[in-house]
């Protein structure tokens, strides 16, 4: 929905993407630092004020951002169960589903880690035909990602989309292990990942050791 409070949570989530303020964001854009600041954001006698379209297609510009990416961050936060109303449009249908363990064996992805070959199960996920075409699921199994997802847990994930520090992500190496942690830092050549679960250590990578790296984009708990 679109409202004063989720266009000015999407420019303060856009500058939080690039590690910026939302003053540095504004100075970015080649706008006066001061035009995002929540101070700016009612007038002296309580009307709403809303960024312009110029101020939006500037920050745009200047971070790279398209624009279904700024309205993506509109959409209320992802509560830890369920699918949040208005997410996806209201369409179910079936898109492959794959444990971990599987996943690890090799010969269920292509090289930009796309389903492909045989074996795959289905499950039902609410998204447009568009968007089923480009995710998959795969199921969690064991308890390495306690205590945020269990054993049974169904991670959406969707290969090829832009990761950012933060994001959550499934992760498979060239020898076969698969894993889901948070993107820490990445870099041409390396990655750091922090592990969901305090008991597991957090891991570092060359990016040459990566056969395939997806972004959690849903978690059925």
């Amino acid at each position: 929905m679109l409202s004063h409070d989720t266009i000015w949570g999407a420019i303060d989530t856009l500058a939080e993407r690039h590690q910026l303020t939302p003053s540095g964001l504004a100075r970015r854009a080649g706008l006066d630092p001061t035009s995002f600041n929540k101070s700016k954001r009612l007038s002296t006698d309580g009307r709403l004020r809303w960024p312009s379209t110029e101020s939006i297609a500037k920050v745009l510009e200047a971070t790279g951002a398209s624009l279904d990416q700024f309205m993506s961050y509109m959409q209320p936060a992802m509560p830890e169960r369920g699918l949040p109303d208005g997410l996806f449009p209201p369409q179910t249908g079936n898109i492959p589903l794959l444990g971990f363990a599987q996943a690890g064996a090799g010969g269920f992805f292509d090289d930009g880690g796309f389903p492909a070959g045989q074996g795959w199960d289905v499950v039902e996920f609410p998204a447009s035909p568009d968007r089923k075409a480009g995710v998959y699921a795969l199921e969690v199994q064991g308890d390495s990602m306690l205590p945020l997802y269990r054993d049974g847990d169904i991670l959406i994930v969707e290969p090829g989309a832009q990761v950012r520090r933060g994001d959550r992500v499934v992760v498979r190496t060239n020898e076969g292990e698969v894993m889901a942690k948070v993107l820490m830092r990445q870099t041409p050549r390396a990655i750091e990942l922090m592990s969901l679960n305090p008991d597991h250590p957090n891991r570092s990578f060359e990016m040459a050791d990566l056969d395939w790296i997806a972004r959690i984009i849903w978690a059925s708990q």
